[in-house]
């Protein structure tokens, strides 16, 4: 059974080294777990979505007790290990379409919109990185 795990967290660190080792981590990592997904990073926050069979996925995240998880019929990123987004790099009329201002800030929205926000990105070529 897939399912998809969407979340969010402040970033201790977002200097170019620290996200592109958590993308190599991810990308190392993630194959061999049937684990895919995206990251999406700006002003502090990063939103992530993985998805993949269960037990990998609670695996990945065992340490989250309680998280929102949905089950999935299909994979909405299968095409990556782990996609990246660079929100400094992108028209931010893009967010404004989703939140009151031009920032990421998945905590002052729901699940589904901040998942409508990475179809969005998807959708406008915003991926980068697709490996």
């Amino acid at each position: 059974m897939l399912v998809r795990l969407l979340y969010a967290s402040r970033a201790v660190d977002t200097s170019p080294a620290a996200i592109e080792a958590i993308l190599t981590q991810s990308r190392q990592h993630n194959p061999g777990s049937g684990i895919t997904g995206i990251l999406c990073y700006g002003g502090g926050v990063f939103l992530q979505a993985i998805e993949g069979g269960r037990s990998a996925v609670n695996e990945l995240y065992g340490h989250i007790q309680r998280d929102p998880r949905e089950e999935i019929a299909e994979r909405r990123f299968g095409g990556w290990t782990m996609g990246q987004v660079n929100l400094s790099k992108i028209n931010h009329s893009i967010l404004l379409k989703y939140s009151e201002k031009p920032e990421l800030d998945p905590y002052a929205v729901s699940g589904k919109v901040s998942f409508a926000l990475l179809e969005e990105l998807m959708a406008t070529a915003s991926i980068i990185g697709r490996a």
